[in-house]
């Protein structure tokens, strides 16, 4: 495949000829209108859909619809499939957004149509998954069909869905041996709040892909190849699994609040209980200091050279007394 960085239209990616067998060619905006496809070749035209340009070539130029142009152009979208006459269809994806100072679950959308012989892609961020598919045309080890294309960015998106699950699986299961190895350790808050946010958001998007490849896997297109079908039920069970560790990276953290929450309230009630033993310890003590320390006339033992041995050995008989009523009502 030739690589260009300059195809002659602002907002038009990638122009690619598939040649049916795994590689591409990659042609100009001019040439597109004239261009003529030969037995098997199919044509991928991947745009970005925040130029203008690209947003007039596709109401003026690409002969689809309106309605599939205001679909495919709707400022906001969520994970769908949507059948259209002739065995078209509109396939929206959402990918693991990787770019510079991005939050990995602020999903990235793939907005693409497809027929038989013609995919039209557009995103409104770059996307990673799209430049795996592209070094597999380079390659020459690529999709051979239109229907092989939806396919490897399906695969390539499930992709990056997997290497994020096992971050956030691996930063838990960090959190949780530091918490069994180290009594005082205390996992702050905010990054456990975090990981559920995380795993909630994915979740968002996740269950209704799972939900389309589904439908692919049981609706297939005249144009499908023989086995897209178990592909597409492969990538259903993948998200399938992930889902599953994504609920499951929820109810750790859930559980991992409230082991801390419970740790401190036990940590609490023991030191107001130890607290309440010190009071009730010293109470008596300092009720005869109390009252022998008042400046009254008549205090025992004030004429006596030992009165405050006594006093001393009084006071210490009633804390022996004391430790020994807390020791037989088992309150130390």
């Amino acid at each position: 495949m030739t690589v260009s960085d300059e195809i002659g239209h602002a907002g038009l990616l990638h122009a690619l000829v598939l040649d049916g067998q795994g590689g591409a060619r990659q042609i100009a905006y001019a040439d597109i209108p004239s261009l003529q496809l030969t037995e098997p070749e199919s044509l991928w035209l991947h745009w970005d859909r925040s130029q203008a340009q690209a947003q007039a070539w596709l109401r003026k130029q690409s002969g689809l619809s309106e309605f599939v142009c205001d679909v495919l152009l709707e400022e906001n979208t969520r994970p769908r499939l949507l059948a259209l006459p002739e065995n078209e269809l509109l396939l929206f994806l959402r990918g693991v957004n990787l770019n510079p100072d991005a939050e990995p679950e602020d999903m990235v959308s793939l907005r693409v149509f497809a027929d038989a012989r013609r995919v039209i892609s557009l995103r409104l961020r770059p996307l990673r998954s799209t430049e795996v598919v592209l070094q597999q045309l380079k390659a020459g080890v690529g999709p051979k069909t239109s229907s092989e294309i939806l396919l490897g960015l399906a695969d390539a998106l499930t992709d990056r869905v997997d290497d994020l699950v096992a971050v956030l699986t691996e930063k838990l299961d960090e959190e949780e041996e530091r918490i069994e190895t180290d009594e005082r350790y205390t996992p702050l808050q905010d990054k456990m709040l975090y990981l559920r946010r995380q795993a909630a958001s994915l979740r968002r998007f996740l269950l209704p892909q799972r939900d389309i490849y589904a439908q692919l896997t049981r609706n297939r297109l005249p144009w499908f190849v023989d086995d897209d079908t178990d592909y597409w039920n492969e990538l259903n069970n993948r998200l399938i699994r992930y889902l599953e560790e994504l609920d499951l990276v929820r109810e750790r953290v859930n559980l991992v609040l409230e082991a801390e929450e419970r740790r401190m309230r036990e940590r609490m009630n023991r030191t107001m209980y130890l607290l309440g033993i010190i009071t009730g310890f010293f109470l008596p003590m300092s009720f005869l200091t109390g009252l022998l320390g008042i400046n009254v006339g008549g205090i025992p033992g004030s004429e006596n050279p030992y009165g405050f041995a006594v006093a001393t050995a009084v006071i210490m008989a009633v804390a022996g007394f004391q430790w020994w009523i807390f020791r037989r009502l088992k309150w130390v």
